[in-house]
């Protein structure tokens, strides 16, 4: 009924959009660390915001704006504008009325940034820098790697999806995230563009689906930031849409963002992905889930590259859901190390789930053993890297 086509282009991959990476001076050694997205024709945004309770100035200002269309974001690294109060908020007014100026095809714009918390935007540097733009360049991959903060790669995809009917529309994406990834959501910006002739309430509604099952299912290390955002931006050039197809392809494009900023965890060696199954509902299978991304004890197991399944079980037992050790089973990939009361783990088999273990990626599989709820969370193993650059990061 309709293809989804992996394509080049990042958030520049659908009709209508432009975008671009500079340096002005954030980041050392010339690093890119200002970015533009912008459509030449006006476009609904859907959004999700974090839960933090301190939530950051950019957000703030972005939820003052009510319903509204536009056609530009502005993005920072290297200073979140968090806990910076009124100032906040007027610096980025100040800012965003620099580029109207410059720019008068700019309407509605809106601002993301992410960095230190606690310090005043340099807003000269960023004025300065705004305004040298060229708002017709393509560059996605300079964009992707102007936001990226302790991140070691930059993180892009683009779909074209192509109907049935011939007809087709695009999507693509960029998000940055590394450090303070704990989804409700993290401190991960990730922007969407799309030409597909969807209204703003069918976007919102797919988009709030579609969070749950990645963004909200990954962690690196259970904090979650001031700034976490996510944004898409429907120009409708493309003049097509199909929900289905639309819902599947933003899916896959989160799903594998969310997977990359895990993968990409400050420190990370391992992408682990954890499925619990059986659970009394859903809703328990996810908070046992999540309880397992989240444990300290499985994520140093896991960086010793060490077996340790009694840490999995301790953890489900621990998260408060519906369990009993009679019922629950354990695998590492394919390798059963505990069934329903059975002890499995020996000498003969801890070889196995050590050489699970030893993979830059793989999976644990948890049976709760009772019912029909599950659900799937994605994290990574912690180590001294993470102490390293967590430790010095304003500095």
């Amino acid at each position: 009924m309709y293809k989804l086509n992996a394509i080049d282009g990042g958030v520049c991959a659908a009709t209508g959009f432009f975008a671009d990476g500079i340096h002005i001076g954030l980041k050392k050694e010339g690093a890119y660390d200002l970015a533009f997205i912008y459509s030449s024709s006006l476009c609904s945004v859907a959004s999700v915001f974090t839960t933090n309770k301190m939530t950051a100035a950019p957000i703030r200002h972005f939820q003052t704006r009510g319903d509204f269309e536009g056609n530009f974001v502005l993005i920072n690294a290297k200073n979140a504008n968090a806990m910076t109060g009124r100032a906040g908020i007027d610096d980025i007014d100040e800012v965003l009325s620099a580029v109207q100026a410059k720019f008068p095809q700019v309407q509605n714009p809106v601002m993301s940034s992410t960095g230190v918390i606690g310090v005043r935007l340099p807003k000269t540097k960023i004025i300065e820098g705004a305004l040298t733009f060229d708002l017709s360049k393509r560059e996605g991959i300079k964009a992707s790697e102007a936001i990226m903060t302790t991140d070691t790669f930059a993180k892009r995809i683009a779909y074209e999806v192509v109907l049935e009917d011939g007809q087709s529309f695009r999507i693509g994406a960029m998000a940055k995230g590394a450090g303070m990834i704990n989804p409700a959501m993290a401190t991960m910006l990730c922007f969407i563009t799309t030409d597909a002739n969807v209204d703003k309430e069918t976007m919102q509604g797919i988009l709030d689906e579609c969070v749950h099952t990645t963004f909200n299912a990954a962690s690196v290390d259970g904090d979650t930031s001031t700034n976490d955002t996510v944004l898409v931006m429907a120009n409708k050039q493309s003049g097509a849409f199909h929900k289905e197809a639309f819902k599947e392809a933003l899916e896959s494009i989160m799903l594998f963002l969310a997977k990359e900023m895990v993968r990409d965890g400050e420190g990370a060696t391992k992408l682990v992905t954890y499925k619990v199954t059986g659970a009394i509902n859903d809703k328990e299978a996810e908070i046992a889930a999540k309880a397992l991304s989240n444990s300290l004890l499985v994520k140093t197991a896991l960086f010793g590259q060490d077996p340790n399944w009694g840490r999995i079980a301790s953890t489900i037992g621990a998260s408060g859901i519906m369990c009993d050790e009679a019922f629950l089973s354990i695998w590492f990939d394919d390798v059963c190390v505990y069934k329903k009361g059975e002890l499995l783990f020996d000498e003969k088999l801890e070889p196995f789930a050590a050489a699970v273990m030893q993979k830059s990626a793989f999976t644990i599989h948890c049976d709760i053993g009772f019912q029909d709820g599950e659900f799937t969370a994605y994290g990574c193993d912690l180590g001294h890297e993470y102490v390293k650059i967590n430790a010095d990061y304003r500095t």
